[in-house]
């Protein structure tokens, strides 16, 4: 678990944006949560680097399109620097290839600049936990290229491993994996089954266990491989 959730101090966060007023409407929201503390601002991948050894943040909110260094390339850099840290990649570029890059850099989600307020609030607290987060769109664009990589027996393999696995899940379980698979967050899952947000996380918990997944983004793979 993070420090930042630990000891009843905040959650401190490190926004990198080569755009002052993007940086300002994220501070100013994030702020708007008393348990969250921004503790600096960079304007390149470089001086996030630099900044997140100086205050060590819990959290630090990259974009991908940056001058002197770009947010994917500083992800490698924080990781090695500052391993405590997590890392969000925070943008407007929603091409897939972007996605994949930063779950292969280490990043602990990936979130759209047109996200929900509450949205961004939720992922930044999911990394401080130790959570992985990908956006709905995000978790889409993956299991869609994922899904159609291989041949059609790789594919027939894949989704009688899928079905296998899945077999093994309650009723309700299958019901909410399916959702995974359409790219849902727990909000919106809980409103289609009118289930808690609370309750969904815990039913997603327990499926990620009880298929050997470390995120979501594998959970909705293998749904989509099962055919739910």
């Amino acid at each position: 678990m993070s420090q930042g959730s630990q000891g009843g101090r905040g959650v401190r966060v490190l926004i990198a944006d080569d755009e002052p007023l993007i940086r300002a409407g994220i501070r100013m929201i994030l702020t708007s949560d008393p348990g969250i503390e921004v503790v600096a601002e960079a304007a390149n991948g470089r001086e996030a680097v630099e900044l997140a050894r100086a205050h060590v943040p819990d959290v630090v909110l990259l974009d991908i399109q940056m001058p002197v260094m770009d947010g994917l390339t500083a992800l490698g850099e924080l990781r090695r620097a500052v391993p405590a840290a997590r890392s969000l990649v925070l943008t407007t570029f929603g091409e897939k290839d972007n996605v994949l890059r930063a779950l292969g850099e280490g990043g602990a989600g990936f979130l759209l600049k047109d996200s929900a307020p509450a949205e961004l609030i939720g992922a930044v607290r999911a990394a401080a936990a130790g959570d992985a987060y990908l956006s709905p769109a995000a978790t889409r664009h993956v299991v869609d290229q994922l899904a159609a990589g291989g041949g059609a027996g790789r594919v027939a393999a894949r989704g009688e491993d899928a079905r296998r696995r899945v077999a093994e899940l309650s009723e309700r379980e299958r019901g909410v994996l399916a959702l995974l698979g359409e790219g849902l967050s727990n909000a919106d899952a809980g409103r289609r089954l009118h289930m808690s947000e609370a309750t969904v996380k815990t039913y997603v918990s327990r499926i990620l266990a009880k298929l050997g997944c470390e995120n979501r983004v594998q959970a909705a793979l293998l749904a989509r491989d099962a055919g739910l």
